[in-house]
């Protein structure tokens, strides 16, 4: 039986304005009519299509600025395309090593206030408290403020709360990068059984290998233009040629 359309990208432009940070002088600031900076158009993404499917784990693969976590950004709402559209079947939740975690309250409290935000019940959440504590394996880190976390700390927990229920979509920005790798093993397995479930889930890192064990196909961005679409190990294997050339 085929898988439903989870998402569809439709022709996606993404352009946006860069002001460049001077000390202008003042006649400088008058020549430029007072405007104060200096600015320029970036094309981010230009002319992205793409279809993927339910059960799909989508890698997306591309150098540093190429326009991957701006991919991200557009499909889960958080950024408007400047022209071309972006379908999806259900609110996407984006993960990345930026989480909307609260720096000055605890892991504990993190934990409420995004289980409440993914509309669970305060009835309902010390369950998956109790799963998170296990999963995170944080201890009493939890009731310490997440500004003494350190980056993978922060990781795991900005993980475990993202998955707290699992979204249909999924939709994961250099997340797994700064854990360990006991928690990037957790992790996949995690990723894996939600794939089971028909979960969609779309992945942006550098790291190949966590691609090839995890992956159903890759996307190769680059420069904003999606260069190659296919199985992964083809993709994969003619962007390491080209990056080592």
């Amino acid at each position: 039986m085929e898988h439903e359309i989870a998402i569809r990208l439709e022709d996606v432009f993404v352009d946006y304005e860069v002001f460049a940070d001077k000390h202008l002088t003042l006649r400088r600031l008058a020549a430029q009519r007072f405007k104060g900076r200096d600015s320029k158009l970036v094309h981010a993404l230009k002319g992205i299509s793409n279809t993927i499917y339910e059960g799909e784990v989508l890698g997306v693969i591309g150098s540093n600025g190429s326009g991957k976590s701006t991919l991200l950004s557009v499909i889960a709402g958080l950024l408007p395309p400047s022209n071309g559209s972006v379908l999806v079947k259900s609110q996407p939740a984006l993960l990345g090593v930026n989480a909307a975690l609260k720096p000055e309250l605890s892991g504990d409290r993190n934990i409420e206030i995004g289980a409440l935000a993914m509309g669970l019940k305060m009835s309902e959440i010390n369950s998956y408290k109790t799963q998170i504590q296990e999963f995170t394996e944080l201890g009493e880190a939890l009731d310490r403020p997440m500004r003494t976390y350190s980056s993978g700390m922060r990781s795991r927990l900005a993980f475990s709360i993202a998955t707290i229920k699992t979204p249909e979509i999924l939709l994961i920005d250099e997340a797994l990068a700064v854990g360990d790798a006991e928690f990037r093993k957790k992790s996949l397995k995690k990723i894996r059984e939600m794939q089971s479930d028909a979960k969609t889930i779309i992945m942006v890192t550098h790291n190949l290998s966590e691609i090839r064990k995890t992956c159903t196909r890759a996307l190769w961005i680059e420069k904003g233009l999606l260069k190659m679409d296919g199985e992964v190990k083809e993709v994969l294997d003619l962007y390491e040629q080209q990056s080592t050339s």
